[in-house]
């Protein structure tokens, strides 16, 4: 059973040599107690924190008119994005690795790969414009174009539309085969890539695309952002009011938030991008591949569901989301809501 453990369901990907694996249909069944950290990890992270978590951001968004900020904009966008991954792909792919088989048929696996990647899409397009106006927020202040509600809403709708056309492909060569282990029992095994090649070439793009170009652009306008933060920390207090200074804070604050978001994307997706790397480009990955491989995969498989549902902890630790959170989940607060939301609070 090793080497069926490659199989990996979240980049839809099971391999020729898993196919000559004999196993029976009962081994099959017995995995499923074998891998009860695959489904735990789901239902816990994926069922409770990122539905609760993501639908929370986006109720606290639509109820309240003051939380409906630019950035706010961008994050709402974010929690979409991340929820439709979480309804779309995790009870589909929880019961499908935990069961090799995919009993769903062919239509339900396309729509899954293309809700993933769209989901991807949308996470890392949003934190590279989250950057940028981020990036003109604290540098060019005076900027109105980048600084209005309306090019935020048109924005992020942009993003959606260039997320879902990058996403088409993956659900159009996406397909399900029927194999038979025994003559009573068919296994059906599905596919992202119509070949090697193919998966190759996606897959170096999709590293591009989703996430070195994206990093790059991101840590460029992070830097100016720096530097001029640093430059300008002497001038502030005999060079501005008071007032100004309060809003140049409120504004970094929200930068920290927004860098705080591109570095969990960075760590939770980047050991499934290496294991891709690594199974596609490596012609001998079935002689080389160990105990560490399998493990490295599985956490990378981990850590690219968990992302969908961690935004959401972050907000937690920001005081304007914090006292939302609780009042939604808790029904209490440590501090008492704005007078324009109309809402008593409780108080624990």
């Amino acid at each position: 059973m090793l080497q069926m453990e490659i199989t990996n369901i979240s980049e839809g990907l099971v391999t020729d040599t898993a196919m000559n694996d004999k196993s029976t249909s009962s081994e099959f069944v017995e995995t499923f107690w074998m891998r009860f950290h695959t489904y735990m990890v789901h239902v816990v992270f994926g069922i409770i924190l990122g539905f609760v978590g993501n639908g929370t951001v986006i109720l606290i968004f639509l109820r309240h008119r003051n939380m409906r900020s630019i950035p706010n904009i961008y994050i709402f966008s974010l929690a979409l994005g991340d929820l439709l991954a979480i309804i779309s792909c995790i009870p589909f792919i929880l019961h499908a690795y935990t069961y090799v088989s995919w009993p769903w048929g062919e239509f339900i696996y396309k729509i899954c790969e293309t809700c993933k990647e769209l989901s991807i899409g949308v996470s890392v397009f949003t934190l590279t414009a989250l950057s940028v106006e981020r990036y003109y927020a604290i540098v060019h202040p005076m900027n109105q174009k980048m600084s209005t509600k309306r090019f935020a809403i048109r924005m992020a709708l942009a993003i959606w539309v260039i997320s879902i056309a990058l996403a088409i492909p993956a659900g159009v060569f996406s397909k399900c085969e029927q194999f038979f282990i025994t003559v009573e029992d068919p296994l059906y095994i599905c596919f992202p890539f119509p070949s090697r090649e193919h998966a190759k070439f996606v897959i170096t793009l999709r590293l591009l695309i989703y996430y070195l170009i994206p990093i790059v652009m991101i840590g460029f306008y992070y830097s100016l952002m720096a530097r001029h933060l640093v430059l300008s920390t002497g001038r502030f207090p005999q060079q501005h009011g008071q007032g100004q200074l309060t809003q140049m804070l409120t504004r970094k604050k929200v930068a920290v938030m927004a860098l705080a978001f591109v570095i969990i994307f960075m760590i939770c997706f980047f050991p499934m991008r290496i294991s891709m790397l690594w199974f596609f480009y490596n012609p001998d990955w079935a002689v080389d591949y160990s105990v560490f491989w399998y493990y490295f995969h599985i956490i990378g498989f981990h850590m690219g569901y968990f992302y969908f549902c961690v935004n959401p902890i972050a907000l937690y630790f920001t005081k304007s989301y914090r006292k939302y959170f609780n009042y939604y989940l808790f029904r209490c607060s440590y501090g008492t809501l704005d007078k324009s939301d109309l809402i008593q609070t409780r108080h624990c």
